[in-house]
């Protein structure tokens, strides 16, 4: 039996279609003419049946500004739907292959996986113990759909899955459709622009979206299919919380003067208000369920204990509870347990102070349940909602801080300049003397409370850390227990931090610490001064004592993007590889498990790419089983819209880590040839003084400002965030998510492979050999998910486009930037090819046609936003016409930055 009546092809082609017939509705008949008109013209060069693109050049400049937009718009909204189609595709694809007992990375793979390698119970209890996955989701401003957008867009891909897995009357067929239609008018007359940049309050709003609709629903699901194929290979075993989620959406401080502590209080306050909403839903819905009576079962002592607690706390409730449910004590356990739900946080005395008490209620109901003899009620029903209780606590997803490094510096400054100490005059020695002294006192050497005549960077800081002590009675330390410090450099910025934490009393040594401290090392400075900056803290009196007060563990974040954008795609992945190893050096000499946070972005450039293949690729050495890693912008959508497809990408995630960390039991240190590693250095080194020429080049801003919108980029409204770090325009200065989404705009994604070649080609002529590499790429996985990332933005680069913007700069600086920027392409995709064995550059064939199904249509798009960037003024319909085509090249090239 087929389990769907549609495919791709016949999604594309309907929607296709049904928008064809609501621009000829909504706009006009002439309109929907030129839209087909253009349409048919691009397609026909890129099948060769056109000799150039001058006529459909010719056709767009034509264009009146009104007829522009319409234009511009219909190809956005294409794109938008037809990335619906593809979403539906990939569902189908897990879902047969699901049912053909085919479906890699999946939970099924993962048992026989590790069976296959010969692992017993215990061991395989002991990876599950090990394992932790903390995705976390923070609010850079990369997502260029508007809310209003995006659920309409939900809207129409439930009609389509309604019609592709459901067996429907001709009537109800007709009815979806006509709900289809109705959904597509709405969202063509819905603005696609934001007339406003969205306020912190809405990314944090975002994020809580999904975390609230997708992922409480999937998350017990993944559990369960775990349970099941590991029970079926090794027998009975103890699964623990094996995610966690976090998000920086309302208290990511850096370079974003908008992120409150008003607006953390505000998203830790409804982040907890929500959970225990579907907490109180759960214990609904399990009322209806758990309807046995005290002749049918014996409850047992220690659930009756339980009863009869919350009974004498809430008398009233509980006379209410027997009253409405006689002889039912399951039932009355459930209206206690929502009793204590509704009072979470408020001033009646009862509620949960903790996630482990509601923990103990549910245990004592499943408990009870499986001595009665009704093991499958409490699997199928109790079980799930244990799982969600552990996976999000009472506060949904903990926030984690993060600031500069100068603003810490700044503010203990200045705080300690009022007790006489010019901390400022002092050098890294004495600072980091005089913290430490200061931490390790009884009494506080300042007032985090009094931020009277301090600059505002100061008062900031300092009330940031007061309210956090205040947050955590509050919410609970697990709310918001981890700082971030953006561009560490030195031991004495992460001392910093912890000095202001304990004048706060959120940390008080020996003994306790409310926070994990977390240095972000993102400058190759910082990287490869990782055992100066580390070693120096582990060998510290205070930050040992918070270390081992923490678990004796620590979290260090590298910076994948500002990695990137300082020393080119090679360099920075090597670099960052080589000191993943050193930083686990590092904490195996201390006795210190390392927790490695992974700053990606959602694009190659940034550090993104396929999540299990990065997690499988990290070195064995920092596999320690908990691993924690950004998601962004439009990733988070892609990833976790759609319920089936977040399923798919937890499954995934869980079954990289799972293996690797099998894999780093069994060999604890990843041994890489001498060969392999020299070859690394060679090529690296090479590659990184290739990028920073092109970046040093007199004139390469200019050009990079001629040859992509990066200033229209700059003014969308999509983040709360500034695109720049102090408003200048230096590639040092600027954000790496807008330096990629301009490169991407212009079809040239730059950050994601260029100087490749100039690396290998260093290595090759300086002896090595392509069977070398080959090799590499077969047998190492680093190597070979660096060259399968470069291929996938080799791929999605086009130079025939990347010209017409090149051609929008001075004649003089096109020619010393563009033809060395081809020149390099055309090498990498030479070399790339060769070193893969590949015919072509992608070896996922779905890719491809996902490519050659788009292209044709964002080459309109394209060209527009070319002439419009060309014209010295521009209208406000021109305006909002060019914002239109960087929506719709997102859309169509399905990544901003």
């Amino acid at each position: 039996m087929s389990l769907h009546a549609r495919d791709v092809r016949r999604d594309v082609r309907e929607l296709g279609a049904l928008l064809g017939d609501v621009l000829e509705e909504q706009a006009s008949p002439a309109a929907f003419e030129v839209v087909e008109s253009v349409r048919t013209g691009a397609i026909d060069y890129r099948r060769g049946d056109a000799d150039s693109r001058d006529h459909l050049r010719a056709e767009l400049a034509d264009l009146s500004p009104e007829r522009a937009g319409v234009v511009a718009r219909a190809f956005a909204t294409y794109f938008e739907l037809i990335n619906l189609a593809e979403e539906r595709e990939r569902v189908r694809a897990v879902r047969e292959a699901s049912q053909e007992g085919t479906l890699a990375d999946s939970v099924a793979e993962t048992a026989e996986v590790l069976a296959d390698a010969g692992a017993d119970p215990e061991t395989v209890q002991r990876v599950l113990d090990d394992v932790l996955v903390e995705p976390t989701f923070t609010a850079h401003p990369t997502e260029a759909r508007r809310k209003t957008v995006k659920a309409k867009l939900r809207a129409v891909a439930d009609d389509i899955e309604t019609l592709d897995e459901r067996r429907l009357t001709d009537r109800e067929e007709a009815a979806v459709e006509r709900d289809l239609e109705a959904e597509v008018t709405s969202l063509w007359q819905t603005p696609q622009v934001r007339e406003r940049r969205p306020e912190v309050t809405d990314e944090a709003l975002n994020v809580q979206w999904y975390l609230e609709n997708t992922l409480y629903d999937v998350v017990g699901q993944v559990y369960d299919e775990l349970e099941r194929e590991l029970g079926e290979e090794f027998g009975s075993l103890d699964i623990p919380k094996l995610f966690e989620f976090r998000s920086w959406a309302g208290s990511d401080r850096d370079g974003n003067p908008y992120v409150t502590p008003e607006v953390t209080a505000e998203t830790l306050e409804r982040q907890r208000a929500v959970v225990v909403e579907r907490y109180r839903e759960e214990c609904k819905r399990l009322s209806g369920v758990l309807s046995q009576d005290d002749r049918s079962v014996d409850v047992g002592e220690a659930f009756r204990e339980r009863l009869e607690t919350d009974r004498e706390r809430m008398p009233g409730v509980a006379a209410e509870a027997e009253e409405r449910y006689p002889d039912e004590p399951y039932r009355q356990k459930l209206k206690l347990m929502r009793e204590r739900l509704d009072r979470v946080g408020g001033v009646r005395p009862g509620g949960y102070e903790s996630e482990d008490e509601l923990l103990a209620d549910v245990d004592a109901i499943a408990d009870s349940l499986r001595a009665n003899g009704a093991e499958t009620v409490a699997e199928a029903k109790v079980d799930p909602f244990r799982r969600r209780v552990a996976t999000f606590g009472l506060s949904l997803a903990s926030l984690d801080l993060r600031d500069h490094r100068a603003n810490h510096t700044r503010a203990v400054g200045e705080a300690l300049a009022r007790e006489g100490i010019d901390y400022e005059a002092m050098d890294e020695d004495e600072r980091v003397a005089v913290l430490t002294e200061a931490i390790l006192e009884d009494d506080p050497v300042v007032d985090v409370t009094d931020t009277e005549d301090l600059s505002d960077t100061a008062a900031r800081v300092l009330t940031l850390f007061d309210r956090t002590a205040d947050w955590q009675a509050e919410y609970g330390v697990e709310a918001i227990d981890t700082y971030c410090i953006s561009m560490t450099e030195e031991p004495s910025h992460v001392l910093e931090v912890l000095f202001l934490a304990d004048q706060a009393g959120v940390v008080d040594l020996p003994g306790y610490a409310g926070i994990d401290v977390v240095p972000l090392l993102e400058t190759e400075s910082a990287l490869s001064g990782a055992r100066r900056i580390m070693g120096t803290l582990f060998e510290n009196e205070a930050y040992a004592a918070a270390v081992e007060a923490r678990g004796d563990t620590q979290e260090i974040m590298l910076g994948y993007s500002d990695s990137n954008k300082e020393n080119g795609f090679l360099a920075a992945n090597w670099s960052l590889y080589r000191n993943q190893k050193r930083l686990a050096a590092i904490c195996d000499d201390y006795d210190v498990t390392l927790r490695l946070f992974h700053g990606r972005g959602g694009s190659i450039s940034r550090g993104g790419g396929p999540m299990n293949d990065a997690l499988l690729a990290l070195p064995n050495e920092t596999v320690t089983g908990q691993v924690k890693f950004t998601e962004q912008g439009e990733a988070i959508a892609e990833k976790y819209a759609n319920p089936r497809i977040a399923e798919r990408n937890l499954e995934q995630m869980l079954d990289a880590q799972l293996r690797a960390r099998h894999e780093a039991i069994r060999e604890p240190v990843e041994e890489v040839p001498d060969e392999w590693y020299d070859a690394m250095e060679t090529a690296a080194d090479a590659a990184r003084e290739a990028y920073r020429d092109l970046l040093e080049t007199d004139g390469f801003v200019s050009y990079f400002e001629d040859a992509t919108p990066i200033e229209v980029i700059e003014e969308l409204n999509m983040g709360s965030r500034p695109a720049s770090r102090s408003g200048e325009r230096t590639v040092e200065d600027l954000r790496a998510i807008p330096w990629v989404f301009s490169w991407t705009q212009a079809r040239c994604i730059l950050p994601g492979w260029y100087a490749l070649a100039e690396g290998l080609d260093s290595y090759l002529d300086g002896g090595g050999d392509l069977d070398t590499l080959r090799e590499m790429y077969q047998e190492w996985p680093f190597f070979r998910t660096t060259l399968d990332n470069a291929a996938l933005a080799l791929a999605r680069t086009d130079l025939e486009i990347a010209a017409e913007y090149a051609a929008l700069a001075p004649a003089d600086r096109r020619d010393r930037f563009f033809p060395r920027i081809e020149a390099e392409y055309d090498r990498a995709v030479e070399l790339v090819t060769a070193v893969t064995g590949r015919d072509g550059l992608l070896r996922r064939e779905w890719l491809e046609e996902s490519l050659a199904r788009r292209n044709p249509y964002v080459d309109p798009l394209n060209l527009l936003q070319t002439q419009l960037l060309g014209q010295s003024h521009l209208t406000p319909e021109e305006e909002r016409t060019l914002r239109l085509t960087v929506k719709g090249i997102a859309a169509g090239m399905k990544n901003t930055g």
